[in-house]
């Protein structure tokens, strides 16, 4: 089926049901509709005429008057009864002045032109997926079959590279640490475990999920996408589970990577490679800091990351030890079962309130999504906008700025005066509550969190909040500095994850033997792009070092970029005959000045602040500087003189 027809099949599919399309549409948001009824029909009259009541990318950001919407819906179900019936041609994509015109208002922000190409690309205007990599010249079968490609890991990361290699008939195996897939969503199964991007974003490109029960969905959900996508792309066969990679060495004399491979019965065995692909992640090994006593506590301790499925928390004294993401999802998800919850914090954390956050997707929406052409890529937009680029700005240093220890620069000090107003609200009737929340450095110092009924659960009666510093712990609960006994049966450790060293345990040795451990020391890890290093021939990292999304977006839409980038550089060794691969020094040193030179300017380098992004020297290991669509434009095209090639052997 050809574009056009597979168009005209989606309107008939939207219209056979007038009064089910007009249910869906009293549910459907105003903002992705309007820019549908604009696309189908050119209107910029009734995009003049709804634009001013749209002030924000969040649906609830919309004053647009009931009768204004009931316009906008008649004329969509006209328009799409116009093209089901064939009364019009098929519809095209907006020329870019109005492209660019129906992107400010469907968000209500001025937004740079230079998105013009990513929206384009994320509308899927063509039958096939645009960050797919088609060959130029496509490698004989017998080249192609003798070409072997190792991936560490099958989380989200390694089943989207599974999915385009397996197009592109690359032949890999995944080796997994786990029994099943779907990586951190596999194994993060604390109470309240869920994602703070709309999952609506946070999902393939390719594979859109119109079914999300929730607009932040649940860890449960989340792995069940991850399984279903694995299943429906006939991944799962290509995946060693229980399986352990624990080193990798490239051989020179052969040009390929030996792979040490340890699996359920723990036999060592090594196996072949041409190209390694890691996608470990940042977040997938546990950091439980080294506090005396611990090994003499009588009840039960153990990690949000590897949640104790047999301890009953019913009626139990719970110390939970930080206040990150997992520990303010996790503390109002376990405080009305237990007896006493106390919670110790280092440093405070900011928490947005955001109305979505715990609402259901309506049946109507879920419709929409499904039926309506074009509707689910303004909304997939939107949110783009509203979680990641919308506020990178707000995160530049204003050397000017005459408070640079509160905030950065008046948009900053905006979300500040927001953000406090929120704690206030919730909890202003108690001062030393809220001397205890509101956080002295500036707002996205630290991970931005999303308010989980956390100020809420800290005024509950059986809950504490205490700053003071853990001293040690004893067989009966926690001692803080000040003397003071903390009783415990169990203690939560929601203390993060060994962020900085990127790819441990794994030993990987490079050209020469030379270790990426000793070349990143225990907290320095650095990359090309966060994908490639010199030294390490066919070596390739997905969420490497400086690709975390500190400022917001999905880690999936970085992935993706990644994921093209990767196997680009793929294409061009399969297609030349190249044995090898290698990142070149100066294009390595010259990004990584780049990336450092812009952490300078931003809040994760500010001094009042720590954060799991900076390493022991202050350096930023973690984050990316960049904005999604600069990252998207680096990693659009390969550029092959970046690299050195070594002739097949």
């Amino acid at each position: 089926m050809d574009h056009s027809s597979g168009l005209l099949a989606a309107f008939g599919r939207a219209v056979e049901d007038e009064t089910r399309l007009r249910w869906a549409l009293e549910s459907a948001d105003i903002a992705p509709m309007l820019m549908v009824l604009v696309q189908l029909t050119g209107d910029e009259a009734i995009l003049d005429e709804v634009a001013p009541f749209i002030n924000g990318p969040w649906n609830f950001m919309e004053t647009v008057p009931a009768g204004l919407k009931a316009k906008v819906r008649d004329r969509l179900v006209l328009a799409l009864q116009d093209y089901a019936r064939g009364e019009r041609n098929g519809p095209g994509i907006p020329d870019d002045r109005l492209l660019h015109r129906m992107m400010e208002a469907g968000v209500g922000q001025k937004v740079s032109p230079e998105y013009i190409p990513l929206i384009l690309e994320e509308m899927g205007v063509h039958d096939r997926d645009p960050r797919t990599v088609d060959w130029r010249h496509r490698p004989s079968p017998e080249t192609l079959s003798a070409f072997k490609v190792v991936i560490i890991g099958a989380g989200l990361s390694g089943i989207g590279v599974a999915i385009k290699l397996r197009e592109m008939g690359i032949p890999f195996t995944i080796y997994e640490k786990n029994e099943t897939v779907g990586g951190t969503w596999f194994e993060n199964t604390y109470p309240g475990c869920g994602v703070d991007t709309p999952n609506h974003f946070f999902s393939f490109s390719f594979e859109p999920n119109h079914d999300w029960t929730h607009h932040f969905s649940k860890r449960d959900e989340l792995w069940r996408y991850l399984e279903d996508c694995a299943d429906r792309y006939d991944i799962r066969r290509h995946v060693r589970f229980d399986t352990e990679v624990s080193a990798a060495r490239y051989d020179e004399a052969s040009a390929r990577w030996q792979v040490t491979i340890k699996g359920a019965d723990g036999v060592e065995r090594t196996v072949q490679a041409n190209a390694v692909i890691t996608a470990v992640g940042q977040l997938n090994r546990p950091f439980t800091p080294d506090i005396p006593g611990l090994a003499t506590f009588a009840g039960r301790a153990f990690h949000t990351g590897a949640w104790d499925a047999g301890a009953d928390l019913k009626g139990k004294r719970v110390a939970m030890i930080g206040t990150g993401a997992s520990g303010m999802q996790a503390g109002p998800s376990i405080a009305a079962d237990v007896e006493k919850l106390t919670i110790f914090q280092r440093t405070p954390h900011w928490s947005v309130h955001n109305p979505n956050y715990h609402r259901s997707v309506e049946d109507g929406k879920k419709w929409a999504l499904k039926n309506i052409p074009f509707y689910d890529k303004w909304y997939r937009f939107q949110l783009f906008w509203a979680s990641a680029d919308g506020l990178h700005d707000s995160l530049q240093i204003d050397p000017s700025w005459p408070t640079p220890e509160k905030s950065l620069n008046a948009r900053n000090q905006g979300f500040r005066d927001m953000l406090e107003k929120h704690i206030r609200d919730q909890i202003g009737d108690d001062p030393e509550l809220l001397a205890k929340t509101i956080p002295a450095y500036p707002p996205y110092g630290k991970r931005m969190l999303r308010d989980n009924n956390w100020y809420k659960t800290l005024k509950r009666p059986n809950v504490e909040l205490v700053n003071d510093r853990i001293d040690r712990v004893v067989p009966t609960g926690i001692v803080t500095k000040d003397g003071r006994e903390h009783p415990a049966d169990i203690i939560v450790f929601a203390t993060g994850f060994q962020a900085g060293r990127v790819l441990w345990p794994m030993e990987i040795e490079g050209r020469g033997g030379e270790s990426l451990r000793d070349r990143w020391g225990e907290d320095d890890p650095r990359a090309h792009l966060g994908m490639t290093a010199p030294g390490f021939p066919n070596f390739f990292m997905i969420y490497g070092p400086n690709t975390n999304l500190g400022h917001g977006g999905s880690i999936i839409f970085h992935t993706e970029c990644q994921v093209r980038y990767i196997l680009q550089c793929l294409r061009e060794m399969l297609e030349n005959g190249h044995a090898s691969m290698e990142c070149r020094p100066e294009p390595y040193d010259a990004y990584n000045e780049r990336v450092d030179a812009a952490h300078r300017k931003m809040v994760w380098s500010h001094g009042g602040v720590g954060n799991w992004y900076k390493n022991a020297s202050g350096r930023v290991i973690a984050n990316s500087p960049w904005r999604l669509v600069d990252y998207w434009k680096m990693t659009a095209e390969m550029d092959p003189t970046e690299f050195a090639f070594e002739p097949g052997r």
